[in-house]
C-alpha cells in the first residue's frame, strides 16, 4: 500500500463559523499529481491554506507525514505583493531560505543553482530585472524557479497557470510534470477541466464538500461536475451549514 503523504480525517475549515470546507477526508499518497478542482467559492485555496498550516481545522484533523520544512507553497499571483523592490535573482534565492537559515546568508553556490532554476524556466539573463516590471507570464516563471531552489518533496499550487499564455502555461506544466516524474507530490488547484483531464492523474473534487476523490477520469464526470455546479448554486453564505465550534 502507497503511504500517505497527507491525510484529511472529517476535515472542516469555517471564516466566521460558516464552513467553506465541510467534512472532508481522504489522503494524498506520496508521489502522486493531484488537482483540486471545483466551482468558483468552493473552498479549494482554503483547503490548500489548512494544509500549510496558514488555517485551523474547526473541526477533523490533518496528518502530515512530511515535515512542514519540506513544503514548497505557491499562492494565488493576486496574493504577492510585486510592489517591493526586489530583483528576479533575490526572489529566487529566497527559496533557498530554509536550508541557509534566516540568518545563514546566500552563498555562491546557492547563487550558482539559483541561476541553473532561471534557465530551466526560460529566465536567463533576466536576474537583475525588479519583479515589478515583469509580464505575469515571467513572474510566475520566477516564482517556479524559486520551487526549484526549495527542492521540496511536497509542492502546493494555487491557480499556478492562470492569466498568464499558453507557451508559459505549457513550460510550468512540463516542469510539474518532471517534479512528478521524480517521485514528489505535487497538489495543484486548477480551474481548467481539459488541463486536469490530460496532465493530473488523481482529482480532488470539491464543493465545499467533497463530490469525488480518486482518478481523474472517475472523478471529472458529468454527473459529478453537475452535482458540484448544482451544490454551489445553493450556497447561502448568511447560515451555517454545520454547528461549528467557537
Amino acid at each position: 500500500m502507497t503511504q500517505a503523504a497527507i491525510s484529511l480525517e472529517n476535515l472542516t475549515v469555517a471564516y466566521n463559523r460558516h464552513p467553506a470546507v465541510h467534512h472532508v477526508s481522504g489522503s494524498l499518497a506520496r508521489g502522486s499529481l493531484t488537482a483540486i478542482a471545483g466551482p468558483n467559492g468552493a473552498g479549494k485555496s482554503t483547503l490548500l491554506r489548512a494544509i500549510m498550516g496558514e488555517l485551523k481545522p474547526a473541526e477533523g484533523e490533518i496528518r502530515r507525514a512530511v515535515p512542514s520544512r519540506d513544503y514548497g507553497y505557491l499562492p494565488q499571483a493576486a496574493d504577492i505583493n510585486r510592489r517591493f523592490p526586489v530583483s528576479v535573482m533575490d526572489t529566487v534565492v529566497t527559496g533557498a531560505w530554509k536550508r541557509a537559515g534566516a540568518f545563514g546568508g546566500i552563498g555562491r553556490a546557492e547563487r550558482r543553482k539559483a541561476s541553473e532554476a532561471l534557465v530551466a524556466v526560460g529566465l536567463e539573463g533576466f536576474e537583475a530585472r525588479p519583479i515589478g516590471s515583469l509580464s505575469a507570464g515571467q513572474f510566475q516563471r520566477t516564482l517556479f524557479a524559486r520551487l526549484l531552489l526549495q527542492d521540496a518533496s511536497v509542492i502546493i499550487l494555487d491557480e499556478p497557470f492562470t492569466a498568464i499564455d499558453s507557451r508559459t502555461t505549457q513550460d510550468l506544466i512540463d516542469i510539474v510534470l518532471r517534479w512528478h516524474g521524480e517521485g514528489r507530490t505535487v497538489v495543484a488547484v486548477l480551474h481548467d477541466h481539459e488541463q486536469v483531464r490530460q496532465h493530473f492523474p488523481q482529482t480532488l473534487l470539491i464543493a465545499r464538500e467533497l463530490i469525488g476523490w480518486g482518478p481523474t477520469e472517475e472523478v471529472m464526470t458529468d454527473q459529478n461536475l453537475k452535482r458540484a455546479r448544482a451544490l454551489a448554486e445553493r450556497w447561502d453564505d448568511n447560515a451555517p451549514v454545520c454547528e461549528v465550534p467557537a
